[in-house]
């Protein structure tokens, strides 16, 4: 039985930070990381980003120099007993730890009806699937208008692919953004090249011949050459569930990122924490909070005592235009828009009970910092209290 004084499960930018932070406080402790995947810890963003902006594959990598772990690729961890300590992978190794930590992010969710052709899209290995893929062909589809899928659609469509765009709602975005956005980027995609098929649902996907059929829940049949699908993800808490860990829409963490296991950390997508900003308990399944609370755990698995009181913020690329946001965007708020150039630059604030929950900064820039303290703020807020409130900074 291998012994890890720290143990990592999962191979991601939450298990990479935290293990760089455990070794500026304790450069000898053995540090073992188990991952599924068999591509060593990469940045995740630039799969949808700047990948198809001919940034080379190569700078996705996360240097492991001077880390000094050992790295188990392609082992799949299946048991965790928390009385002996340890960790059974899919091959019957079993590892022991004193510190563990459960970065085991999420399971895309999936078609029921569709085989196995369907890439979705998460990992290195769906990236370079699909980028073999617009080598041999040209026509695609993508399934949902979302974070993922909208991101994913521009861009094949920058990259010269002919791309439909599949979601059940009225718009791309509806969830997130006010109607007049949405409409607009509704528009913007469709002269950008991507047909959108709205209000549709996908009965099935199989393969015929050399092509991927994709059938629509109103009977339309796609004849495509890839087909992707952005669908949101499960966070992974069967490890968690089987040690008798707290679970509610992820696993629950205290503010040192402990479970209801004080020698078992969690972080990362899979972690419900509390957001001292909002005042609620949250999960985040984006870049930011994998690379902090990945930093803040490996801190406190050492043995320091620093609270996670960060707000994270998120990003997303879409053929020209770009945001950054923090906190709650739901559409179904109160939402007051700051236009400075409608739908190409603005500020949009996300209101509950007067009180800013969420802002997004539409193609403005360096402002993160201001949105996150506008969240932490508990005045009532109204439309002339925020116009004009936060700007790009120029």
């Amino acid at each position: 039985m291998k012994h890890h004084k720290y143990l990592i499960v999962g191979g991601g930018m939450t298990a990479d930070s935290a293990i760089r932070s455990i070794r500026k406080i304790d450069s000898a402790g053995s540090i073992g990381m188990l991952s599924d995947e068999h591509d060593p810890p990469y940045d995740r963003p630039p799969l949808s980003k700047s990948l198809w902006k001919d940034k080379p594959f190569e700078t996705i990598w996360r240097s492991p120099n001077g880390l000094d772990y050992e790295l188990h690729l392609g082992r799949k961890a299946v048991s965790l007993n928390a009385g002996k300590k340890t960790i059974t992978d899919d091959t019957g190794d079993a590892y022991a730890y004193e510190k563990l930590l459960l970065a085991t992010g999420g399971t895309p969710r999936r078609l029921p009806d569709a085989d196995e052709s369907v890439i979705y899209f998460r990992t290195a290995a769906d990236y370079r699937k699909l980028r073999a893929l617009t080598e041999r062909g040209s026509d695609f589809v993508v399934i949902g208008a979302g974070f993922i899928g909208s991101e994913v659609a521009a861009a094949l469509a920058m990259n010269g692919m002919r791309v439909t765009l599949i979601f059940p709602s009225s718009g791309i975005g509806s969830r997130v953004y006010p109607p007049a956005l949405v409409k607009f980027l509704n528009t913007y995609y469709q002269k950008k090249g991507v047909t959108l098929l709205a209000n549709e649902t996908v009965k099935s996907v199989r393969v015929r011949g050399d092509k991927t059929i994709v059938t629509t829940g109103k009977g339309k049949e796609i004849a495509a050459d890839g087909v992707v699908a952005g669908l949101g993800i499960e966070p992974n808490t069967g490890l968690a569930v089987q040690a008798g860990l707290k679970v509610d829409n992820g696993i629950v963490v205290d503010e040192l990122l402990r479970t209801s296991n004080p020698d078992i950390y969690a972080a990362g997508d899979v972690a419900n924490f509390h957001s001292a900003a909002l005042d609620k308990r949250m999960r985040v399944e984006h870049e930011d909070n994998a690379n902090v609370m990945g930093e803040t755990a490996g801190k406190n698995m050492a043995g320091l005592s620093v609270a996670y009181s960060h707000q994270p913020y998120f990003y997303s690329d879409l053929f020209d235009l770009g945001y950054e946001a923090v906190g709650e965007l739901d559409s179904g708020m109160e939402m007051i828009e700051d236009w400075k150039d409608p739908f190409h630059k603005g500020v949009i604030y996300y209101l509950r009970e007067a009180r800013v929950r969420g802002v997004l900064l539409w193609n403005t820039w360096g402002q993160v910092a201001a949105a996150t303290q506008l969240l932490a703020e508990r005045t009532p807020q109204a439309r002339a209290t925020l116009m004009g409130r936060i700007s790009d900074q120029e």
